[in-house]
């Protein structure tokens, strides 16, 4: 699994405690909506160019290292 810690931060002062983007202010849900309604990693890019393909993976490791939590926890 690729390890998403040194590019997903969770801070209280950026978007009230959301996970983002660290150097964005663009959380990981947004990112995986995107995904998820059909969007390519180079439109989302193309669209917010302050994102690159390192960190849209980035997204979709830490929703799948907390989904496999929430499984375990269950």
């Amino acid at each position: 699994m690729i390890d998403y810690k040194q590019h997903i931060a969770i801070n209280a002062e950026i978007r009230c405690g959301k996970p983002t983007s660290i150097g964005t202010r663009i959380p990981v849900f947004n990112v995986l909506n995107w995904l998820a309604n059909g969007l390519c990693t180079i439109e989302i890019i193309e669209d917010f160019p302050q994102l690159n393909e390192n960190q849209i993976k980035r997204c979709l490791s830490y929703a799948a290292e907390r989904e496999q939590k929430i499984q375990i926890a269950s």
